[in-house]
């Protein structure tokens, strides 16, 4: 007699698993698996260096957070562990930062599109943020150069708008935080 797989469940990736996977490589823990991300291309770079910037002025200037850029795990559970592209931190959420991770929200995340990451940054990457309280996350897209904001209001992510070409994309979080995606993209 022949043994049929008749597809066994998976057994789930931990974030013990996670934490044997290559230092320095872009891995995330999503839905307990563990997946490998693909390089950005330069021009998704020169996007993150160019917000990256715009945050680090505006955070230097007025000094009320830090902003970080992956790869850095965030935790958000044992089979929840992400490296988002841009992560701010407000300084009342600084007891977050731990010797190699964020664990808990950040207050603001930053995705931006790439072909790899793309179904997950818009869904389910998204739902875990609204469901563990990142207040504020902007959704970057490269190819329509566009930017969406979503803010959590009563647990839920609510689109501010949908910005493009010469527009600003301002922070309803933190106020006087903008960036003209002029100079985005």
């Amino acid at each position: 007699m022949i043994a049929i797989d008749l597809g066994a469940p998976k057994k789930q990736a931990t974030y013990a698993d996670y934490l044997q996977t290559p230092e320095g490589g872009k891995f995330q823990l999503i839905a307990g698996e563990i997946l490998e991300m693909t390089s950005p291309s330069l021009y998704h770079q020169e996007i993150l260096l160019n917000i990256i910037s715009e945050f680090r002025h505006f955070l230097n200037k007025n000094k009320i957070g830090k902003v970080f850029v992956a790869p850095l795990d965030v935790y958000f559970s044992e089979t929840e562990v992400y490296q988002p592209d841009i992560i701010l931190l407000l300084t009342e959420s600084f007891s977050k930062m731990k010797e190699n991770k964020i664990e808990g929200a950040p207050d603001l995340v930053v995705e931006v599109l790439s072909p790899s990451t793309a179904y997950y940054d818009l869904k389910y990457k998204k739902s875990i943020y609204e469901k563990n309280g990142v207040r504020e996350y902007w959704i970057v897209d490269p190819i329509d150069k566009t930017i969406e904001i979503f803010e959590l209001q009563n647990g839920k992510f609510i689109s501010t708008g949908e910005l493009s070409k010469n527009e600003i994309a301002k922070s309803r979080l933190i106020a006087g935080l903008e960036v003209s995606l002029g100079v985005i993209f």
